[in-house]
């Protein structure tokens, strides 16, 4: 097929792209701006465009689809040529369903968890050699593209994420995949630029539910009163197995977590309550798939998270230092709280940036209320020049620390950020970096090697 992708730079697009390609297709794409990761990959497919830009005349009667990213607009000229052609277009998860629709769908939804939970079932599959197609949000370590898409598998595992599906399909991307395997791991109120209310931000989940197809499944989190409440509506789940999950037993150890499950001990490297709970709805996924629970457990002993999800960058005795993608309100609490837990008699010093849509809006500071009251010591970060792109209301410090309601520093400078962890280490300590971004150009790797030349001598 000859398939097209308007906005091919973005982090699912490229790597749908890639998929494509070496599946034998003809992949060209377009893109205003492509920046890397995604660049570098898709020169060494051979299908970067040759110029950035927007331009109709790729778009020929010969394209069988078009597949249309989020970034573009809807008045986009390439898009334009093609619904004048009358060539299909699909958003990206459209065209996965389609791909999939003769598979036995896999979808992992939730407003947090989602990309741990499907790297935890991707790394049990490929230790036991159990053939999976899939889509990953995230780029994960090990892989070269987080698309595949095969003519073999019996199963293919989906991230369903709630957010648009593109300029011309406002449904979210997870009421698409028709799962017949679900699980939703939590809901705490995010992209509120979308979904202005909480209640509405909560039917896109109950429309998740009603979307399984019939006799399917849904593993959920007991934890989560949202979801628990979704899963005990009358009529909900008239034609679907509810299977639900919650925090396992287990003791904190030197190296990670034991865990105890049917009366057996597995060790783990990952930690915290939210990661274990992740863990449970993991095993009950693939469970449902043909693994058997102790060759998943068992599996998932060399297991270290995934990328960017309390990603541990320094690990000696005295001095730790985790990145961590957290920035939503409930995942910053259970971020905290899992590391303080895990290292009660180390100093922790978490600083998180405000970096999205919803964190950076003025009304929605006070979800952060105690969200970092398990730190020792606590900074956020937010940039000005951010809140003014976003084309939001100006925020100030005075307003962060009140949404916060606890005792935080605030900084909108890079430095005052790299300040404020020097004044605060000690000869045992913990740092804890939360953000989707990068507090503006700060090297985690870099700040982590010198901050333990920094403790190592003794400050």
């Amino acid at each position: 097929m000859k398939i097209h992708f308007i906005a091919i730079g973005g982090s699912a697009m490229h790597n749908l792209a890639i998929a494509l390609h070496r599946k034998g297709n003809q992949v060209t794409g377009s893109d205003d701006e492509i920046l890397d990761p995604s660049k570098s990959r898709l020169a060494r497919e051979g299908i970067l465009p040759e110029a950035e830009g927007w331009f109709p005349d790729k778009i020929t009667r010969e394209i069988d689809a078009i597949i249309l990213g989020m970034h573009a607009r809807e008045d986009n000229p390439e898009l334009l040529k093609a619904k004048e052609f009358k060539i299909p277009i699909y958003s990206y998860p459209e065209y996965l369903y389609e791909a999939s629709k003769d598979k036995i769908r896999v979808v992992i939804g939730g407003s947090h968890g989602k990309t741990t939970i499907t790297s935890m079932i991707l790394h049990a599959a490929k230790s036991l050699n159990f053939p999976l197609d899939y889509m990953v949000g995230a780029q994960l370590e090990g892989y070269d593209c987080m698309v595949q898409l095969t003519d073999s598998a019996t199963y293919m595992i989906l991230e369903g994420d709630e957010y648009l599906s593109s300029p011309i399909d406002r449904r979210p991307k997870f009421h698409l995949y028709k799962p017949n395997i679900a699980l939703l791991s939590g809901i705490a109120w995010d992209h509120i630029n979308v979904f202005p209310t909480f209640d509405n931000y909560v039917d896109q989940f109950r429309l998740f539910i009603k979307s399984i197809e019939t006799n399917g499944s849904l593993i959920y989190n007991t934890r989560d009163a949202e979801i628990a409440r979704l899963v005990n509506e009358t009529d909900t789940l008239k034609t679907t197995q509810a299977i639900p999950y919650e925090t396992p037993s287990f003791e904190v150890t030197e190296n990670g977590t034991c865990l105890h499950v049917n009366g057996k001990a597995y060790p783990l490297q990952i930690f915290g309550d939210h990661n274990l709970q992740n863990l449970m709805g993991a095993m009950l996924v693939s469970e449902q798939m043909g693994i058997n629970s102790h060759d998943f457990l068992t599996a998932m002993s060399d297991f270290k998270g995934a990328g960017k999800r309390l990603q541990s960058v320094i690990d000696t005795p005295d001095f730790k230092m985790f990145k961590d993608f957290a920035h939503s309100p409930s995942k910053l609490k259970a971020t905290t709280e899992a590391v303080k837990k895990q290292f009660p008699h180390h100093k922790v010093i978490a600083c998180m940036e405000l970096h999205t849509f919803s964190s950076l809006k003025k009304e929605f500071l006070s979800h952060y209320k105690g969200s970092m009251a398990a730190s020792d010591e606590a900074l956020v970060y937010f940039n000005p020049q951010v809140v003014a792109h976003k084309r939001l209301e100006m925020i100030t410090k005075e307003d962060v620390s009140q949404g916060f309601e606890s005792r935080i520093e605030v900084a909108n400078k890079t430095e005052d950020v790299l300040a404020f962890i020097e004044n605060q280490l000690s000869d045992k300590c913990v740092v804890l970096m939360m953000s989707s971004g990068n507090f503006d150009g700060i090297d985690f790797d870099r700040l982590g090697e010198k901050l333990l030349v920094q403790v190592t001598n003794g400050n």
